[in-house]
């Protein structure tokens, strides 16, 4: 069912070999990824929304559009997370005169919304974070800008409605220049008007615009309700989330609404906390390869190793495919001073990175199994290999005024896919020793003239505000690290003259294959800080990384 919220009468405020190897490599490689069936009992929600945002030359307009996928209702206690998040920015002409003016020639945008979701007289916030590949600017008309990406879960501790609300949005945006350059970086402040919002002036790589919900916005920015529970008994607490402690996505003080004659400890007990989405368990160390520095690989002052783990997508068949956790050693670079603004401090790092396994630079190999068009069972086992070392690019920007600071890091990797067995109902089809992309897999790259070649580019932002916890991605605490990557076409596929290139390349080469990787917390070998009452730890004392991740949808 489809539900747009209304918009309410009040003052102003708002997705074998059976009869040839042929027809049967082109059944495993239809079903290398496997498909989600849809939920039932949801409610699809696509809501329009008017914001004014502070770019350079002041406020403007802008029109933001949120679609989302909620349950049609919950039950007390149950946890869920609101899936397909898409989030549209519409920003009228003028700002792409400003975006131009700034030497830019094209955009990559991140997302950053503020979601209140309330139960009762309780409440909470969450962070809708979404992620875009590059877009040119339109020689005429809006930009549009449309970012996904995963949100907390939430669950409803007492009967009642839960609802969700937009609030304030910031719009995070990589300029590449029309010479394919990015210098610079600027910050737009919704607080400040069109002359701070004026910044370092033009050629800045990257610019900040914070978006208010106009005071005129339907339903003060009402997204979706989700009825929980009978909907008639009283309320018997507020939202919760689901997931582990201590990975709160919003601030542990937040207060519900109402004072009523509850006490104030009573209110702080009753306060809902929304936290990041980590769905899933770790696996047992004895299940992961080991990380860790040898003879072959002396450490050094600066090395650091970490576990990753993630899903790939393969946009042709419509699912992803699970990357287990994979050593990576990693060269941490000295931080050198980054262009010169006079709002910020900046700093730019450069790191480098490779895969440890088994002295190759490549992951373990991973297998998947699935029942291909409800015909046979099929298996396969692929390895991602490196064809050069990571570049790891970090530039944090300390704010002059709250030191709040953000850091924006590309990991640029050159990864091509090895197939190394596929078999149906049991029965091995021979690939050969050579089944490969004929190149790395590849993203758009924000900087190609400094960057050229084939590529995957994964994207993170961290953010670190005085006195609290940091969030999203650091190179040393890890976190998730996004992008988007075309699979080549494959080559060297087949043996005893069965060319299997082609059915390969058909299957599953392509464009738009989404990629979401999240790193551990790193160790770091020189200093290594081991578990303790005190500490959470880093390092185990063989100085493998403490923290083995959990992938993310």
């Amino acid at each position: 069912m489809k539900a747009k919220p209304a918009a309410a009468p009040r003052p102003s405020r708002a997705r074998a070999r059976a009869r040839s190897t042929s027809i049967a490599a082109f059944v495993v490689l239809a079903a290398l990824v496997p498909t989600t069936a849809s939920a039932s009992g949801t409610q699809e929600v696509e809501a329009e929304l008017p914001y004014v945002c502070a770019l350079p030359s002041g406020q403007l307009p802008a029109t933001v559009r949120v679609a989302a996928e909620f349950p049609a209702r919950a039950e007390v206690g149950e946890a869920f997370t609101p899936s397909g998040v898409t989030t549209t920015v519409e920003l009228p002409e003028e700002a792409v005169t400003d975006l131009a003016g700034h030497g830019a020639d094209g955009v990559r945008a991140a997302t950053r919304l503020d979601v209140g979701v309330a139960q009762n007289a309780a409440t909470a916030r969450a962070a809708w974070r979404g992620g875009a590949e590059p877009v040119a600017l339109p020689e005429s008309g809006p930009l549009t800008l449309v970012t996904r990406g995963d949100v907390p879960s939430v669950a409803g501790r007492g009967d009642g409605d839960l609802t969700f609300s937009a609030g304030s949005l910031a719009i995070d945006l990589t300029l590449a220049a029309a010479d394919g350059t990015a210098p610079g970086t600027e910050t737009a402040d919704s607080g400040s008007g069109s002359e701070s919002g004026s910044g370092s002036g033009s050629g800045s790589g990257s610019l900040t615009v914070d978006c208010a919900l106009a005071e005129d916005a339907p339903g003060q920015g009402l997204l979706a309700t989700v009825p929980v529970g009978t909907g008639t008994g009283a309320p018997s607490g507020s939202p919760s989330p689901s997931g582990p402690a201590g990975t709160s996505g919003a601030p542990d003080d937040a207060q519900p609404d109402g004072g009523g004659d509850r006490q104030p400890e009573r209110q702080s007990e009753r306060s809902p906390k929304v936290l990041e989405n980590t769905p899933g368990t770790a696996p047992d160390r004895d299940d992961v390869p080991p990380c860790r520095y040898d003879e072959q690989h002396p450490p050094t002052d600066v090395s650091l190793n970490a576990y990753v783990t993630g899903y790939a997508n393969v946009k042709k068949l419509k699912g992803a495919a699970y990357l287990p956790p994979s050593c990576v050693l990693i060269e941490q670079g000295v931080p050198v001073p980054g262009p010169p603004d006079p709002n910020y401090l900046i700093f730019d790092t450069v790191s480098y990175a490779n895969f440890h396994y088994q002295e190759r630079r490549q992951t373990p190999p991973f297998e998947a199994t699935f029942l291909s068009f409800d015909f046979a069972p099929v298996k396969a086992t692929m390895v991602l290999e490196q064809t050069d070392t990571m570049r790891i690019d970090s530039r944090m920007k300390m704010s002059m005024t709250d030191f709040s600071t953000t850091t924006d890091t590309y990991v640029r990797a050159p990864l091509v896919l090895h197939v190394l067995d596929l078999e149906v109902n049991g029965t091995s089809l021979d690939v050969g020793s050579g089944c490969r992309t004929e190149t790395s897999l590849v993203s758009e790259d924000p900087d190609p003239a400094n960057f050229p070649g084939d590529h995957l580019v994964l994207y993170g932002r961290g953010e670190l505000l005085i006195g609290q916890p940091a969030t999203g991605y650091l190179l040393l605490s890890g976190g998730v690290l996004a992008g988007e990557a075309t699979i080549p076409a494959f080559t060297g596929c087949g043996t005893d003259g069965e060319d299997l290139d082609r059915l390969l390349t058909a299957s599953v080469s392509g464009p738009g294959n989404l990629i979401k990787q999240v790193q551990g917390q790193t160790c770091a070998i020189a200093a290594p800080v081991f578990p303790s009452p005190t500490n959470e730890g880093q390092c185990t004392e063989d100085l493998q990384p403490y923290e083995i991740p959990v992938a993310e949808h």
